[in-house]
């Protein structure tokens, strides 16, 4: 890539740990193309498994909390990036079902981050044109976070871009379970044969419902796992893990995984020609 570009990356990178997203307009097929990417071969949906926040504090004498702070400014890049790619949905998983175990101190400190970051980037989640939402159990929430996130979701809710949606509380097995428990619940009160169950009705159930399933899948941290994320949803989907902890992660890095992505033959179970 040109060094001039990597230095305008790099800048712009700096820009949005600073001020937020900018303002620039969706990049072009020649822009995009320039980028050693495939104008053709972009992912519809991307989904991040956001990992290794509180490893990188730890590795630069910080407490664990720092590392979340610093992953909001990976959070500002890629969400900037990915939008100026025209993607048509990024999913990032901000906070699992499992992760109330972790110790109360650090609880609080990232339910603060996400109120702050729900309040702070609202005004500039909208002036992207992006559409927000988030899926998981926000009913587990404090009051005051779920008043953020239904006004940030109705703020934007007119907006044509991309959509940004933020996997909050979230667990993929919890969430079949509760769409099981609502098809079988249709079969008892006869809204639903049960011949009828199939793999569109059972999607038309999950928190997703609407949404395309991911293209591309990619973890941080060199962590070789999916923690109990959009399982169902993921079932044809490339997988990409990133060495670099999330606090690291930038538009380049995105870059890479999406080009890898655009190198995959991707057979779905058949064979192309």
């Amino acid at each position: 890539m040109d060094p001039a570009r990597i230095h305008d990356i790099t800048r712009h990178s700096q820009e949005a740990m600073e001020s937020g997203l900018s303002k620039e307009n969706p990049y072009t097929p020649e822009q995009i193309s320039s980028l050693g990417l495939l104008p053709e071969r972009l992912p519809r949906h991307v989904a991040i498994i956001m990992d290794g926040n509180g490893r990188w504090a730890q590795s630069h004498g910080m407490p664990r909390i720092e590392g979340h702070r610093r992953g909001v400014n990976s959070v500002r890049a890629v969400v900037e990036e990915s939008s100026r790619l025209g993607l048509e949905q990024l999913t990032l998983y901000c906070f699992s079902s499992e992760n109330w175990k972790r110790p109360p101190t650090e609880l609080n400190l990232l339910m603060r981050l996400l109120r702050h970051y729900l309040v702070e980037e609202r005004e500039e989640i909208h002036a992207q044109g992006l559409q927000f939402c988030t899926i998981g159990d926000i009913t587990e929430l404090s009051p005051i976070i779920q008043e953020e996130i239904h006004q940030t979701t109705e703020r934007t809710q007119n907006n044509t871009g991309m959509r940004l949606c933020l996997a909050i509380n979230y667990g993929s097995r919890s969430e079949i379970c509760g769409a099981v428990r609502e098809i079988a619940a249709a079969v008892r009160d006869g809204e639903v044969n049960a011949s009828e169950i199939d793999e569109t009705l059972i999607s038309s159930k999950l928190m997703t419902a609407g949404m395309p399933d991911p293209d591309l899948v990619i973890r941080t941290a060199s962590e070789f796992r999916v923690s109990n994320f959009l399982l169902w949803q993921i079932s044809y989907a490339e997988l990409y893990i990133c060495e670099k902890r999330w606090p690291e992660f930038r538009e380049l890095d995105l870059h890479e995984a999406i080009k890898s992505y655009a190198e995959r033959d991707r057979r779905f179970g058949g064979l192309n020609k």
